[in-house]
């Protein structure tokens, strides 16, 4: 186990989640999900802006240099960066409000992944929905708290987890599409008294990095499924990684008070956004393709 992280934002996320860059505006932007915020801060540091949200939202992506796409509760909206309007592009789940959204990620195609969990976390009401120019399939369903959704970089291959079950799977994707081609298979279990396997980001090298809920831990794994190394984070409930800066090298990971004791002395940290004491090949996501 290496590390110590450093602090990015000092805000406390109630639950921090779905960091996501925009390259192009210098910027990170993430979400408090339970205190309904999108968060945004330059790469280079200063003021974090919070934004007010009607709903409930788990991810973010960018569309183009005027537009995010922001998974919530009822469906995917369309955000207007300057203004702040948001849009309803599309009803997901609309009609169960025991359900929100939960991870997401844009394949290199231009599809988003986003999957939908109970808002208790009730057993087998996830699923993971595919999103392409207007389209919406259900990919997976039954699983509990869908998490750890990330795509190599030639888009042929996904990986998906579901944390109340310790298991991150992989899948062969089209490249064209993003749709699941054949059998997931097991790429990765982590034993409950290790924590659970959160969101996650796989970099050029092919390295798929893995918050660890529960571990204070930001995990690296080999192609292959094997763990090769551990980074300590000053927070127990890590949630999410995404990679930063000019040139994608930096990374970031979101965490959580959620459940916490309020004093949350043994857990000073917790809530706060952290840089990552390495330096990675990382990546942008691509824009997600709504027309």
């Amino acid at each position: 186990m290496s590390g110590w992280a450093g602090i990015f934002c000092d805000r406390a996320c109630i639950l921090g989640e779905g960091p996501a860059a925009h390259p192009g505006l210098g910027r990170l932007y993430w979400l408090d999900i339970l205190g309904r915020h999108l968060c945004e801060r330059p790469f280079s540091g200063g003021t974090t802006t919070l934004h007010d949200l009607p709903v409930m939202a788990s991810m973010v992506a960018r569309v183009d240099d005027a537009t995010l796409l922001l998974g919530a509760e009822d469906g995917l909206y369309l955000r207007d960066i300057a203004s702040g309007r948001m849009r309803l592009l599309t009803p997901l789940e609309a009609d169960r409000p025991e359900t929100r959204s939960n991870d997401g990620r844009v394949h290199p195609c231009g599809a988003l992944w986003l999957g939908t969990m109970g808002k208790q976390a009730q057993t087998g009401l996830g699923a993971i929905y595919w999103f392409f120019r207007g389209e919406v399939r259900t990919l997976f369903s039954g699983l509990t708290i869908p998490n750890a959704i990330a795509f190599a970089a030639d888009g042929a291959s996904a990986i998906f987890a579901d944390s109340e079950a310790g298991t991150i799977w992989r899948v062969a994707t089209d490249p064209a599409t993003g749709l699941p081609v054949g059998d997931r298979r097991v790429f990765v279990q982590i034993p409950a008294s290790e924590g659970a396997p959160d969101g996650a980001v796989i970099d050029e090298e092919g390295l798929v990095w893995n918050a660890r809920w529960g571990g204070a831990s930001l995990d690296a794994y080999a192609p292959d499924g094997t763990r090769v190394r551990s980074i300590a984070m000053p927070a127990r409930q890590v949630t999410c990684p995404a990679f930063i800066g000019p040139d994608a090298d930096t990374m970031v990971v979101t965490s959580a008070t959620e459940g916490l004791d309020p004093d949350r002395s043994d857990d000073r940290f917790a809530g706060r956004t952290f840089t990552v004491p390495v330096k990675v090949k990382g990546r942008f996501e691509p824009v997600v393709r709504v027309d």
